[in-house]
């Protein structure tokens, strides 16, 4: 490949006004330039379009770029133009021209004005096009977002496997330029050898965004997490941040929430027509909106240097695509925050869409679920488990720039326990995963166990003092010391380091700290989930004070709990710090009326506990809904005095069932009365609406669950206890 005689500095400055290269792009630029196969693996921000765009501006002839995301092509072509006094100095080519669009770039290319042409795959599957770029002067060929290829990679495109036979139809010996933000080692491998690069000038640049500021927080209650995400951009008022959830429906939701609370936000998915989608990607491109709320499974191009913050509502499916996605936060090597919401049911979702898949694809699949669970379930430096997945050692003991560093668990002393993974490996001849070595270790037996006759072995049960979850938290920690390894390609079973062998002849102290336990189940129903969530969402220690003082009031009045107050209102008590009655008015579920006959001793409590703990009350912040409250409220009493049906009611709000009772519950607790019997009488005879009112007026409790324990024999649904808990506020509470 001939190359114009200038220096690289010289021709760096002319096309793009830039003094000097970042990390490695100089070397990459010479490798290109030289006609090398080039494989560069650079981490989102380090610059690594630079490194086929410049090589391009300086060869003769036009670079084909293939690239997958049809959205970023007109970004990038922008962006060199910029640079550029002339337009046709770069093109795309790819389903979205319309054909005399499509006529003028090829008038260009065959002039000889384009430098760099960006195609799509697809584009290369047309014989046709292969066609016409056999008769072009092609100076070589990049392949960016790379990783595609392999099955292992996070956004695998069947169609980049064909890349290799296609690129061979253009010319013979072109050089090829690879490149990737995100590539373990695996991945590595299968993109060398699917596209053929020979005698590979490999350039990897370290994973490491010291930057950016890594946190996972348990995902609870959807209005919780939603009023959580709308004061955390609040706190970051006027600054760029993208937000990734798992289906559409919740973008536009989140995108709406965040209208309703004064924040700029636009959905952008898969769903969207093209138009829209590119007047959205320019908006937040342009500052005219703050937050963009993306599907997890829609690839954005999105080139934005100040992106301040990275959402996840939903855990992501695999450690790459978090990687990639949390890599848009601070490429300008400023501030970026990284906030995951973590739920196991989230993680049953990602698997539950699999379900349909292959054999094979399902179980690669669930690894990469595994690995992303590990993560987030981790305690140790979340820097050190990502680049340690990339293939990159993180020496550091502790970055600052995460939630574990930031708040480290105790480390306990495991040097006994470490001996116990390591022979348990060695005993089942490194023929298994993790899951089968603890219940070795544990002395669990099962089938297989049996049939191998693993429960013979010297190990099983040797460390039955513990439970999985230790054993899960040792022997992550272990990989990230180098004493055992994980063989992705023979679906995770565990391998003995030459350290770890080193460390079975000559044991050493070892300390590690455990993992974070969060929720496995579905939550309690109902009040028990309300409750439950309250004291980790709300002060735990005011909560439990406010309850008692409840019950005790309760005791005093003979009224159930509830009547005093319902538990979402304590819960908001313990959120929001009322001190006066006024406060107290806007706590919801709490009327002018019980304010005043019941607020004088909730009111005492909170603000002794608020000056003993010098408690700095929060701002007045009010998460507002799109849905009208007062507009709602006045929708049900409306429909409900016409005798309405609940499940139309429920319809015509897009509310469920148990969702409409809750406001029913709400409206009334404030004082408003409503007169159910219509809907109860279809439900129940009298026998049993007195038998549950007396239930009410001497339970001690307010766990519906507990409820439909205790009157067993009626087999009530917790939604016929609701309406007659209602019912019973209406009579007996206001």
């Amino acid at each position: 490949m001939a190359v114009v005689k200038v220096s690289l500095l010289d021709a760096l400055h002319e096309h793009f006004g830039f003094d000097s290269f970042k990390g490695n792009q100089e070397i990459i630029i010479k490798s290109i330039l030289a006609g090398k196969d080039t494989f560069v693996i650079m981490p989102t921000g380090g610059g690594k379009s630079l490194c086929y765009q410049l090589p391009a501006l300086m060869s003769p002839g036009c670079a084909l770029i293939v690239s997958p995301l049809i959205a970023l092509m007109k970004n990038q072509v922008d962006l060199i133009r910029s640079y550029s006094s002339k337009d046709n100095v770069a093109h795309f080519l790819n389903s979205t021209l319309t054909k005399a669009q499509t006529k003028k770039v090829r008038a260009d290319l065959l002039a000889g004005k384009t430098k760099l042409l960006y195609v799509a795959p697809e584009t290369l599957t047309k014989q046709e096009n292969l066609d016409f770029f056999r008769d072009l002067q092609i100076s070589f060929i990049a392949v960016d977002e790379a990783h595609c290829i392999s099955e292992w990679g996070h956004d695998f495109r069947p169609e980049y496997r064909r890349l290799k036979e296609m690129i061979e139809q253009i010319a013979d010996n072109l050089p090829i330029i690879a490149l990737t933000a995100t590539a373990t080692p695996k991945v590595q491998s299968d993109i060398v050898k699917n596209l053929g690069l020979r005698n590979a000038e490999i350039f990897i640049s370290s994973f490491n965004r010291p930057n950016l500021y890594y946190e996972i927080r348990p995902k609870r209650k959807k209005d919780q997490i939603i009023k959580e995400i709308v004061k955390f951009i609040h706190q970051h008022k006027g600054k760029s941040g993208i937000i990734y959830t798992l289906n559409r429906k919740t973008t536009e939701e989140l995108a709406d929430m965040l209208m309703a609370n004064n924040i700029k936000a636009v959905a952008y998915h898969a769903g969207l027509d093209p138009a829209t989608r590119a007047q959205r990607q320019d908006m937040f491109l342009l500052e005219d909106v703050e937050v963009i709320v993306a599907t997890i499974a829609f690839g954005m191009g999105i080139d934005k240097p100040d992106v301040r913050f990275v959402i996840h509502y939903n855990i992501p499916k695999s450690l790459e695509n978090y990687y990639q996605e949390t890599g848009r936060a601070g490429r300008d090597g400023l501030e970026g925050n990284c906030i995951c919401f973590y739920s196991y049911k989230d993680v049953q979702k990602l698997e539950h869409l699999m379900r349909d898949k292959p054999l094979s694809e399902r179980e690669m699949g669930a690894q990469l679920i595994n690995e992303t669970v590990a993560y987030a379930e981790s305690s140790v430096c979340r820097r050190k488990v990502i680049l340690h997945y990339f293939g990159e050692k993180f020496e550091t003991e502790n970055c600052g720039q995460c939630d574990n560093c930031r708040n480290p668990k105790e480390k306990i002393e495991v040097k006994n326990r470490v001996a116990i993974v390591l022979k348990g490996i060695k005993a089942l001849e490194e023929r298994f995963g993790a899951e089968y070595l603890i219940n070795v270790i544990t002395g669990k037996t099962n089938p297989q166990i049996a049939t191998f006759r693993h429960d013979q072995l010297d190990i099983f049960g040797q460390g039955k003092e513990f439970d999985a979850h230790f054993w899960n938290s040792l022997i992550r920690q272990m990989m990230l010391e180098g004493l055992i390894e994980k063989d992705i390609e023979e679906y995770g079973l565990l391998k003995i380091t030459d350290k770890g062998a080193k460390f079975l002849k000559k044991p050493y102290a070892v300390f590690v700290s455990l993992n974070h336990q969060f929720e496995k189940d579905g939550a309690a129903d109902d009040e028990e989930e309300i409750a439950a969530e309250a004291q980790i969402s709300a002060d735990p220690a005011l909560f439990e004070m406010l309850m008692e003082l409840r019950k005790k009031v309760a005791k005093e009045k003979n009224l159930p709990p509830f009547v005093i107050f319902l538990e979402n209102s304590i819960e908001d008590m313990a959120t929001q710090y009322p001190t006066t009655v006024q406060e107290l008015e806007k706590i919801q579920g709490v009327s002018k009326g019980k304010a005043i006959r019941y607020g004088k001793q909730f009111l005492a409590v909170i603000a002794k506990y608020v000056e003993e703990n010098d408690i700095v009350k929060p701002d007045d912040f009010v998460m507002k809904s799109v849905v009208n409250k007062s507009g709602l409220k006045v929708f049900i009493i409306q429909n409900i005095d016409k005798k309405m049906p609940l499940e139309t009611i429920a319809k015509n709000k897009e509310l469920t069932i148990q969702k409409l009772l809750d406001e029913m519950e709400t409206i009334v607790a404030s004082g408003t009365k409503l007169n159910l019997d219509y809907c109860i009488d279809e439900e129940l005879d009298d026998y049993a609406q007195d038998e549950i009112i007396e239930y009410f007026k001497g339970c001690e409790t307010s766990s519906l669950a507990l409820a439909k324990e205790e009157l067993a024999d009626g087999d009530y649904t917790l939604d016929q206890l609701k309406l007659m808990r209602i019912k019973f506020l209406v009579e007996y509470g206001n």
